[in-house]
């Protein structure tokens, strides 16, 4: 199974962080913010990883090269201008293979155990969601009995990471487009499933929620950061 960290974006909410350093590479609690995600997902039993890029993309390939240094295998997804989440997926597709694949957003960071995705049915899709914070209080799905809605009173948020088959982009054309309306989609015919995960989530987009979880991550992963 192999796993795929979305890195394309330009961290608009980030600058002037990302004027010249992109945004998977600015540092949380002294490590870049991607390297926390590549040596999660190897602990977790992927190895074969794909990394998209755009915005200074040429700096995310030097840096992390080809993945030896952390027990990984890289390939690179070049997309020259942002393609968004799901038009960046499906321009990947040829290098992710035809079964499930992992998908993790570059801009969050976690302690989510990536080897539970390993052990999910997947229909087309399998989403990882949280409680809703403070700065996205509506959320985005409804969740019952492991079925995720696209409608409910109770909504959770989103957290970037998720499972997916590659049938769930078979109607879409290459391009820039967002992955959220293929989800919703896949939700009203019953084949995404999900889960509340209740750990350690936080969206790193602005610099004052980079400042707050680099100030966290030391207690929480002593021996790490």
């Amino acid at each position: 199974m192999k796993a795929m960290i979305l890195a394309a974006g330009r961290g608009e909410r980030m600058r002037p962080l990302t004027d010249r350093t992109p945004k998977p590479l600015l540092p949380v609690a002294g490590k870049p913010l991607i390297v926390w995600h590549i040596e999660r997902l190897v602990a977790a039993g992927f190895v074969e990883l794909v990394i998209n890029h755009a915005h200074l993309g040429d700096r995310i390939e030097q840096a992390l090269g080809d993945g030896g240094q952390y027990g990984a295998r890289i390939r690179y997804s070049a997309e020259g201008t942002a393609l968004d989440t799901g038009g960046g997926i499906h321009r990947a597709l040829p290098l992710l293979g035809d079964p499930p694949f992992v998908v993790v957003n570059g801009d969050i960071w976690t302690d989510y155990p990536f080897e539970q995705l390993r052990a999910q049915p997947i229909a087309l899709a399998h989403l990882v969601l949280v409680d809703n914070p403070p700065h996205h209080p509506l959320g985005d799905f409804g969740l019952k009995d492991g079925q995720v809605t696209a409608d409910g009173a109770e909504r959770l948020t989103f957290t970037g990471i998720g499972a997916y088959r590659p049938a769930l982009f078979a109607s879409a054309s290459p391009g820039k487009f967002p992955l959220a309306p293929l989800l919703r989609e896949a939700t009203r015919a019953g084949q995404v499933t999900g889960e509340h995960y209740q750990g350690h989530w936080h969206d790193v987009g602005t610099p004052e929620r980079l400042h707050e979880v680099s100030a966290l991550v030391p207690s929480l992963t002593p021996g790490d950061a």
